[in-house]
């Protein structure tokens, strides 16, 4: 579902701020995967990630999803293959929308944009069962505008807005990062739920080690633009926070600062 072959990318080649974030990265999921992305500052995770979304193009090297090569492909032609939650509960919403029309937008994912908003009266309905299993009694508030809801309440409406069209792919950056502890329990309970129901191929970023050892399938870790572990199945389910700082260590030949990680 995503075919990453030999990409790098160079900030501000040539200067004296210059910064290699990617180095020949390859990467293959297939359909269905939950892959956990982990490494510390500078690694390159958001980097592989806006890379992917289109936030900017890659130096050199492809990227397929679903066997389209969309390594030159603008962000908003990725947006019918690529759902996303970003890092700030503020980025995958319209404030001064209801929550109805934020819906509405969503569910047209992929097809050509209209000049209206609103959603029939038919769609209400399949917007209040939606929204009904989230568990946050957002249900009964379709004409609340967005901008009044807490931060988890604007996440878990985001998560729901980018899978509602089925994206080929969900980018998850980070998306529990700036929530409280019991609210980021919350939201990634119901991400585990949703990806697992409709088994979406995943790419979520985290700083979490524990969290990225008990989600998805597959766990890997980024390293100086790089892929430097890939663990999965059987081998990932047995890991646990010592055993893969201690992979880290063998594999960068280097300590890792593993302080944000485990107690982020």
């Amino acid at each position: 579902m995503l075919d990453i072959q030999h990409i790098a990318k160079t900030f501000n080649p040539g200067a004296i701020t210059e910064k290699v974030a990617l180095r020949d990265l390859s990467l293959h999921l297939d359909p269905g995967d939950f892959v956990t992305v982990i490494g510390g500052n500078g690694a390159g995770k958001s980097t592989l990630m806006n890379s992917i979304a289109g936030t900017f193009f890659v130096d050199r090297g492809t990227i397929r999803v679903d066997g389209e090569d969309i390594t030159r492909w603008p962000e908003h032609r990725r947006a019918k293959y690529i759902g996303r939650v970003f890092q700030d509960p503020m980025m995958g919403t319209a404030a001064g929308m209801m929550i109805e029309e934020n819906l509405a937008i969503a569910s047209r994912r992929g097809r050509t944009p209209s000049l209206r908003w609103s959603a029939p009266k038919s769609d209400r309905k399949k917007f209040r069962d939606l929204l009904a299993t989230l568990g946050l009694g957002l249900e009964d508030r379709l004409e609340s505008k967005v901008g009044l809801l807490s931060g988890g309440q604007r996440q878990a409406l985001t998560l729901l807005m980018a899978t509602m069209a089925d994206p080929k792919l969900l980018l998850l950056d980070e998306h529990t990062a700036a929530l409280d502890p019991k609210t980021a329990e919350q939201v990634l309970s119901l991400t585990m739920d949703i990806v697992g129901k409709r088994r979406l191929t995943t790419l979520m970023i985290t700083h979490n080690m524990r969290d990225a050892l008990r989600c998805g399938n597959r766990l890997i870790m980024m390293y100086d633009g790089r892929l430097l572990i890939d663990v999965a199945g059987e081998e990932k389910k047995n890991l646990k926070v010592p055993d893969l700082l201690a992979m880290f260590e063998k594999a960068a030949g280097s300590e890792l600062d593993s302080d944000s990680l485990l107690l982020n």
